[in-house]
Formats: C-alpha cells, structure tokens, sequence
C-alpha cells in the first residue's frame, strides 16, 4: 500500500470532483492490468534507486494470491469515483512506469450500457488504448519529453455517435540530474570588493518539474584551492549561486600573493537533502588589481564662463554593472556624476564662498548594495580678483598730543581682500585723499602699503581740536573703497593754573558761625582747553590749616574753589588764621613747572561772640539705696563758660520734689527718702544758664535708679475661705496658695512656704512647691474628720536675712460626693462673725441709711407739695463660705 494520490474529475472546464485513490498493485479478471495511480504532484523521493527497489518489493507483492475482496473493493473504488457519462476526465499518471504492460491506468465509466466503435484518438505515439471500458498505455511515459497527453474518447450508441476528453497528466519524478550551465565556469574579482558583494554567478539546471522539490537546487563551495592566506576568502549563496568574498577575503585578497583561485563547487535538488542528486564543478576565480582609486584633485578657476554642465573628472569600477553617486559638503547639484563616472560642474564656484571641496564617490549595486568603500575626490578653487579690498568699520576714531612731535603714529588702519592671500590680488595699497579742515595742510600722511598715519607737521600745537581723514584701499585691479578717521588733538599739560592776585582778605567770620558757612571763593586760572585734565586745578591748603578747621570745595565746572568752614570757632583759643593755598594740575606738566603764582594767602579774622555754658556730659546716671536719708549728695553737675561768666543750675522735671541742686555749685540731692517700690527710676533735666545772659543756657538729663533694700515681707494672696479640701483625701487634689513680695527679684525672687514645727501639723498636712511664688497645700493623711482647721505656715523670701510672715490659714475639711462637691457645712470657725451678728450689723447699716433719706426727703417736701413713696428694703442675710 503507497500514499493516497489525487485524482482530479472534471466536465469541460469545471472540477466536479476531487477524489484520492489508494494506490494497490492488484491482478485484474479476465487478465487486465490495472494502473497505478501517481503520486502527488508535489511528493517527493529519495533516490532514484531507491524508487526502483520500492516498486521491486511491490511487484512481487503483486504475483502472490491476492484477495478477491481487495480486487473488488478497487472495482467498487473505480466506479465510485468515475466521472459521470459525458464528462471530461483529467487523471495523473506517473512517469518511468517500470511495471507489466499493457498498463492499465483508469476504467472509463463514462460508456454507455451499449456502446459500439469505442476508439481513442490524439496518440500519434500509439502509447494508448481502451480495452473493455480500460484506457492502458504499453510503455512507460516520460513526463520531460511530453508532460501531458490530450485524448479523445469516441463511440456510437443505438442513437447517435458520442465522444469525451481523457487528459493525462505525467507526474514528474526525480530522474534528472542537475547540470551547471556553464562547462568552464570563469570569474574575476577586483580588489576593494565589499564583503558579502557578488562578483559572479553560478548557474545550474534540472530538467525535473520546478514546481516541484525534484528540481529545487541549493549550491554550496565545497574547497579553495589554493588556501592562501586564508581558507575562506569566498562564499557562495546556495539559492542563488552567487559568489562574494567573506570578511577575511575582502581584508586579506592580495593578487600579488596569489593572483587565481579554483572553486570546488556543487549543486543538489531535492533543496540539498542528502539523497537528492549532485553534480560538481569547478569555478576559475582571477583576482584583478584595484581600478576603484580616489582621482586626482582638480583645481577650477572660480567664476568660470561656462558652459555648463563643464567635465571634471572621471571614475570607473571595473568589476560588475555599478552606479555611481556624490555626497559631500555643496549646493545641492552644484556636481553630478553619470552612469559612467564622469563627474560634472553645473554652476559656477565662488572661493570666498567655499576654497575648496571634498566630495566622496560613492559605487553601489543596481539594489543599492555599496560595492566598494568609497573613493574621494578633491576640488579646490583658484582664486579671481573679484573682490575689492574693505575696512573693518567705516570710521575710526583716534587721538593725537599736541605736542606729539613729527612721525609720530597715530593709528593703523588695514583693509581686507577676500581674494586669495597667496595670490597678488590681496595686495592693497593706501592713500590720503582728504582733510577736513583743509587748513593747515599736511598735517599727516600714510603710509603707501602699511597703512600707518603718523603725524608730518612739526608740531600740533595751535591746531584745530579735531580732524576728519579720508583714506582709500585699492587693489592692483583698482578695486577700492575708503574709510574716515577723525583725529581729536588732545591737549597736554603744558601751563600751570595761576591766581589772579597774591593775597585774599582779611575775611571776617564770628565765633559763632555754624560749620559749612562759605568764607570766600577765589580761582586760579589755567591757560589749556577748557575741561581737559590739563585745565583742571586742584587746590590744597599748604598751612595754616593744621587743626582742619577749613576745607575746599572745587566747582569742576568753573574750577572756582570755596573756602568752607568744617568746625566750629573759638575766639578764645584762635582769634586769627592765616591760610596758604597753591593750585595744580591733576595730570602732570609736560612742560615749564609751577611758581609763586600757582600759590595764594588766605588772612581770616575770628570776631568775638558771647557763648553759652557748656557741660561736660550729655547725660548722667546715678544709683541711690532706697531708704536713705535726705539730704546727701548724690551727683555733681559740672560746667563751663567759654566767656568766664558764672553758670547757674536748676532742675526740671522733678514733680515730686524728691531732688534739689546747688544754685551754683551744680550738687544733686535727695529731699526726702525714696521707696523703690513706689518708683524705679526717676528722670529729670538739668539746666545751666549764663549768668550774664539767661537766654543762653545748655542741659542735661540726669537718670536716677534706686537699688532696692529687702525692706517688704512676702504676703499671701488671695481668698481661700471658700475652697475645700475632701475627705477621705481625693488624689491630687489640693489648695494652691499663691503669695508676692514687694522687693525685687534679688530679695523677693523666690519665696519658701514652711509648716509649723508641730507633730500634729505636720502630720495632717503637706506643702508642695509649685514655682517661686506658688505652692499646694494638702492632706497628708488619707482621712481627716470634717471641720474647718487651721494651718499655720511661714512665707520666707530668698534674701539674706530672710523676712518672713507667719499665716494662720482656716482650711474646710468636708466629705464629698461623686462629683467632688461638699455634702455638708463645716463648724463655725472661731472668731468668725455669727449670722446674727452679721444681720446686726446689715440692719445697723440700713439704719443710718434710712436717717439720711428721710433727712433728704424732708428737704424736699419743702420744695415738692407731692408725698414721697415708700421704699421697701431687700434684706440679705450674712452667708460664710464654706
């Protein structure tokens, strides 16, 4: 039994069935042979030998006893899948069909029951036949002489002459080995090829069906000969046959080392399985030297005329079909290249634009694959005189001395030509074509080739401030333009500033004139240009100023100075001043030097003035104890009068007259003891009058702090007599005493609570430190009996020796309930006033109240006819807090 081959039914051009046969060797009745259905189109085998010793085994399969129910299963197959009458049958036959013939290939159930003159026509081989309802072939068919056989099946019926088509497809079988094309396989390969880039081709053929593996071919190299300097320098591609050179071949390929290579090559159908066919072959390789080289650089005159496009140069890869492109740095077609590796110039260059040009030749496959690296091709531009020379700036700005002497460089002016600098087209020449003003004339001149102005007058002095040149830059070609400069003659320092006399005032001035007052103004004069550092004067006080009574005030503008008073004046200790006063230039002389009349005195008169007193301090400060006694000296004011007049002193400020001072003498004293708790500090001023004249006077402020004396015992503070304390003892629950002492922080500042030294006392209560001046009393016992008690304690401050206050404190002991409150009143504590006493007392008040209302009623119902109302009296009796 063999795999299921197809057998396709058709009617004229329409597929009406498709059925697959299984394929049995089987001897027919009546001796028939019937055919053995092909395989499929698209099987495969392994070897022609091996079909061969298949179909062996098969036929002596065939002459054993063969079982009738196989015999008729393939009849009830055959007329199963059998076209239906009148339809065009196509079947598949194998070919080389190595078996008994006639060969008996498909029964015809197409006939009719009765049927007459059955013929098959279009074998002009006489291959077929038809015999009882059989169609037969008596010899094998060849699918690569003829692949299909087109017959025609006629026969008459009782009623009219009938026919139908049999196409017979030949199954292809791999019986045909693959040959190469070529007897004597040649190829070159030139130096530089990239790896993996073909340079030749190898080409094989199987007569087999290429629709089929029988004729799928893979190529593969099987040895290099000789294997210098490497074993695999080649590849091949084994679909397409194409040979390239791998990495090592295109690093290391050398025709001087060997210049021909000899491939050992094969190819195999059946996709190269290994019992597929094979044939072997070998391909001459000849190795050439490297045509693809950069070209020589080329030099192109810029500017050139035309016509363009203009030839430049020229590449050429000798190898494969190419093609060529550019790339590099330039305008976009400004160089093309064709198909045969000229390269083209389409516009003109412009070397001040670009001076040159590298540009890579790229050489690629048809399919975009680079054959070799690319080769480079340089361009460099000549240059043209097309450019004229320029300056930097169009005016520049420069300055000359007056007294610069002849020669003298001012500036260098240079101009640029972006012509070639190794050509004599940069070459520039200078002229001085003009001068504004025109008068005097050739005051400069410049230099022919460097540029250089200098000065060609004798001297600059008497000139005019400023100059404008004009100087032009041309080239050989008489390309040119020009630029300006403007020359400012600088003045120097060659006059001295001079006053205008020798001696100022006497000036008059009193004592008293405040500091800033101007005491004269005076100039000295300065021969060079107004505004310059030449024509500014400084002024100094060369003596007579030691003590820096006086300074100077310089006006830049007019270079006036002021004499200007810095201190106040005493008549008294300086009635007159006698000031020497020169004047010079802030840059130095260049020529001559300063004299007696760069120099000047200043005579200053001090008029005398009245003076008020003055003190020695602006402010006093004096400590005093509280507590003192009166009358003691606790400060000395103490002043002067520039003129010796008496002084007389007073006090303001001091309400309370606690101070007096000396009318004359200036002594501070107490009036009466001060008490720091009363007040601090105390301010007052202290004025000082001229004896002779009270309208001037001077003053002082004197701060007295009175320094504290630990004269206050500490007091408790506060209302306790109605708090309480719990019993049983409640946790955390206690009275806070709160107590204050009246003296300072360094007497009063912390203050210590202590019980009686008593068993009992101390047994039943606890005090507890809260801060300096707060402390909790409490139970110091769990249960103490309900009752208003009293706790006696002492209040100490921190002073040394302490003062102390001793306090007898009532204290309610009550029980509570839940919520912390007492349940029941506490005893009457003793001493405390009784309810009736306290109504008593209320009753007593209302009393004379009452007296004083009807004596004020009585008043008025003197004036006012009406009868007053009565009042009633609310009457609130007396409670104690418990």
């Amino acid at each position: 039994m063999e795999p299921h081959w197809p057998l396709v039914l058709q009617e004229g051009n329409k597929v009406v069935k498709h059925v697959c046969l299984e394929v049995l060797t089987i001897n027919p009745p009546k001796e028939y042979k019937y055919a053995v259905f092909p395989p499929n189109l698209n099987s495969t085998h392994t070897s022609q030998k091996e079909h061969m010793h298949h179909l062996e085994k098969r036929h002596m399969a065939d002459r054993g006893a063969t079982p009738m129910l196989i015999k008729a299963l393939i009849l009830v197959l055959l007329y199963t899948f059998a076209p239906c009458s009148g339809a065009n049958v196509k079947i598949g036959v194998p070919e080389n069909y190595d078996g008994i013939f006639p060969w008996y290939l498909a029964k015809l159930h197409s006939l009719p029951v009765n049927y007459s003159d059955l013929v098959v026509t279009g074998d002009d081989e006489g291959i077929f036949g038809i015999d009882a309802q059989f169609l037969y072939a008596l010899k094998p068919l060849d699918r690569e002489k003829q692949p299909s056989y087109s017959l025609q099946v006629s026969f008459r019926t009782s009623v009219h002459h009938q026919s139908f088509t049999v196409e017979v497809c030949v199954i292809d079988k791999n019986d045909n080995v693959p040959v190469f094309i070529e007897e004597s396989m040649r190829g070159s390969v030139q130096l530089g090829l990239l790896k993996g880039i073909p340079f030749m081709q190898v080409e094989a053929l199987d007569r087999d069906d290429r629709n089929t593996a029988h004729a799928e071919l893979r190529f593969s190299l099987m040895e290099q000969t000789p294997r210098i300097p490497s074993s695999q320098m080649f590849f091949i591609d084994s679909i397409t046959g194409e040979v390239s050179l791998t990495e090592e071949g295109a690093s290391t390929l050398d025709p001087e080392m060997c210049g021909r290579y000899k491939l050992a090559v094969m190819v195999k159908d059946m996709a190269g399985k290994a019992n597929a066919f094979f044939t072997t072959g070998i391909v001459t390789v000849e190795v050439t030297g490297n045509t693809w080289a950069s070209p020589d650089p080329v030099r192109l005159q810029e500017n050139l005329p035309g016509p363009y496009p203009i030839p430049i140069s020229q590449v050429k890869w000798s190898g494969s079909q190419a093609e060529y492109s550019l790339e590099g740095e330039f305008p976009e077609m400004l160089f093309t290249i064709s198909r045969e590796g000229v390269i083209y110039l389409n516009a003109p260059l412009d070397r001040e634009t670009q001076d040159q040009f590298q540009i890579s030749i790229v050489v690629e496959r048809p399919d975009g694959r680079e054959i070799a690296k690319p080769v480079e091709l340089r361009v460099m531009v000549g240059d043209a005189n097309d450019n004229r020379p320029t300056f930097p700036q169009a005016q520049y700005h420069t300055v000359v001395k007056e007294l610069a002497a002849r020669g003298t460089e001012i500036l260098t002016v240079q101009a640029a030509d972006n012509d070639d600098p190794k050509t004599d087209n940069v070459r520039i020449f200078y002229r001085l074509i003009g001068q504004i003003p025109e008068s005097p004339r050739a005051l400069f001149r410049v230099d022919r080739d460097s540029g250089v102005i200098s000065v060609q007058a004798d001297s600059m002095e008497g000139t005019a401030p400023q100059y404008t040149l004009t100087i032009t830059a041309e080239d050989a070609k008489g390309l040119n333009s020009s630029c300006t400069v403007v020359v400012t003659v600088q003045d120097e320092n060659n006059n001295p500033p001079v006053f205008s006399q020798h001696e100022y005032g006497p000036f008059h001035i009193p004592e008293d004139a405040p500091a800033g007052t101007t005491v004269t103004a005076v100039l000295a004069g300065d021969a060079d240009v107004r505004g310059g550092d030449s024509w500014q004067v400084d002024y100094r006080l060369e003596s007579g100023n030691e003590e820096e009574v006086f300074t100077l005030v310089t006006d830049k503008q007019t270079n006036e100075v002021s004499l200007v008073l810095s201190k106040v004046l005493d008549f008294e200790r300086e009635s007159e001043y006698i000031l020497v006063l020169s004047a010079q230039n802030p840059v130095a002389l260049v020529r001559g030097r300063y004299g007696p009349a760069s120099t000047a005195t200043v005579s200053i008169y001090v008029d005398d003035v009245n003076e008020g007193p003055i003190l020695s301090q602006t402010h006093y400060e004096v400590t005093v104890r509280e507590g003192e006694e009166p009358g003691r000296v606790i400060a000395t004011i103490r002043g002067y009068d520039p003129d010796s007049h008496p002084i007389r002193y007073s006090l303001q400020g001091d309400t309370k007259k606690y101070f007096s001072i000396g009318k004359y003498s200036g002594e501070l004293k107490t009036v009466q003891a001060l008490d720091r708790e009363e007040n601090s500090t105390y301010t007052m001023e202290v004025i000082a009058v001229d004896g002779r004249n009270s309208s001037l006077s001077a003053s002082t402020l004197v701060t007295v702090q009175i320094l504290d004396v630990n004269d206050n015992s500490p007091v408790l503070v506060g209302d306790y007599s109605w708090k309480y304390l719990c019993t049983p003892r409640w946790e955390d629950q206690a009275l806070v005493l709160a107590s204050r002492d009246s003296d300072g922080p360094q007497h009063g500042g912390r203050l210590n609570f202590s019980l009686r030294s008593d068993a009992t006392v101390r047994r039943n209560w606890k005090l507890t430190p809260i801060n300096d001046t707060h402390t909790n009393l409490s139970l110091n016992i769990p249960y103490l009996a309900p009752e208003v008690y009293t706790v006696p304690f002492t209040i100490s401050d921190s002073s040394s020796p302490p003062r102390s206050t001793f306090i007898n404190l009532p204290v309610t002991v009550c029980p509570c309930n839940v919520r912390g409150n007492c349940k029941m009143a506490a005893k009457q504590l003793q001493g405390m006033p009784t309810i009736q006493s306290a109504v008593g007392i209320l009753l007593g008040t209302f009393a004379v109240i009452g007296s004083i209302l009807i004596v004020i009623f009585v008043r008025l119902s003197y004036q006012n006819p009406e009868r007053p109302s009565k009042s009633n009296q609310e009457r609130v009796p007396l409670k104690i807090s418990i």
